[in-house]
């Protein structure tokens, strides 16, 4: 099992900058591949991009492109999502979420986004 944690969220104004964090506990953190995902009100959950255990990240959303990063501290079992350029539309509930085999099996409580105009 794997426990995770989100923190960092909050309100911001449009071009603002969070970095959300996402602390893991359990079994060994530093061999999952963890992504972050979102889901806005009315909307599906969105795949916003995943780093591997050695730093390799894949599939930023367009929409986040050249906006968002990814990274992690496997020795404090911590994955971050730095954010910036906030626009309005990425107002939502962010989750972090750990890969058992091909999927994500475990997932955060979330943490709320939202960036006013």
């Amino acid at each position: 099992q794997v426990q995770l944690v989100e923190s960092g969220g909050g309100l911001v104004q449009a071009g603002g900058s969070l970095r959300l964090s996402c602390a893991a506990s359990g079994r060994t953190f530093s061999r999952n591949t963890m992504g972050w995902f979102r889901q806005a009100p009315g909307k599906e959950r969105e795949f916003i991009v995943g780093i591997s255990w050695s730093g390799v990240t894949t599939g930023y959303a367009e929409s986040v492109k050249g906006r968002f990063s990814i990274s992690r501290d496997n020795a404090k079992n911590t994955v971050y999502l730095q954010m910036n350029i906030l626009k309005p539309e990425d107002t939502a509930v962010y989750y972090c979420a750990a890969q058992s085999g091909d999927e994500y099996n475990y997932w955060g409580q979330g943490t709320q986004v939202t960036v006013s105009s």
